[in-house]
């Protein structure tokens, strides 16, 4: 329907239209990595309806310089890290020495687990281990990047995704033997 150019100019002219398209065409990809972030999927819907206002307050700032997508995810991840960061202090601590160590998964779990399981598990996991997850796992970021970005040491980063991955290991070899 709609050029990414013709579409951020007429967002920008206040054209509900194409604001509403650009909302539909986004939203649901963008839900996806608000899922993986938030505990649950009324957390989702706030990191995306508050992700989703700042896409419209800074569109006007948008370079051209990658896709309009990319910009998009940027902004709701950040957005989901700022939403953890501002409730962190009312979540309660985990202590990060009640879990074991890691154990091998056999290959033939992760055939019998589905995607909306696995997105269940990982939803589950303490807010360090999953922020730390899906940033390294999922969105691809460093650890030198997700530290600054989570204000942690890049050892915290590291630490968190190895506990991460044993606690999902931990939890489908439950699965396994249930």
């Amino acid at each position: 329907m709609y050029t990414e150019k013709e579409l951020i100019e007429r967002c920008l002219e206040n054209n509900p239209k194409a604001q509403e398209y650009l909302y539909k065409h986004y939203s649901c990809k963008m839900y996806g990595v608000c899922l993986r972030f938030a505990r649950n999927t009324l957390e989702a819907d706030d990191i995306l309806q508050e992700g989703f206002i700042k896409v419209f307050s800074y569109l006007k700032d948008f370079r051209f310089e990658g896709s309009l997508e990319g910009w998009i995810r940027k902004i709701i991840i950040n957005t989901a890290i700022n939403y953890y960061n501002s409730k962190q202090n009312e979540w309660n601590e985990i202590n990060l020495e009640t879990f074991a160590s890691n154990q091998a998964v056999a290959e033939d779990i992760l055939d019998k687990i589905s995607v909306g399981y696995l997105l269940q598990l990982i939803r589950e996991l303490p807010e360090g281990y999953r922020l730390v997850f899906n940033l390294h796992v999922i969105e691809g970021y460093n650890h030198q990047e997700i530290a600054k970005m989570l204000n942690i040491s890049e050892n915290t980063s590291k630490s968190q995704l190895s506990r991460a991955r044993s606690t999902l290991q931990q939890r489908l070899v439950q699965r396994k033997s249930e």
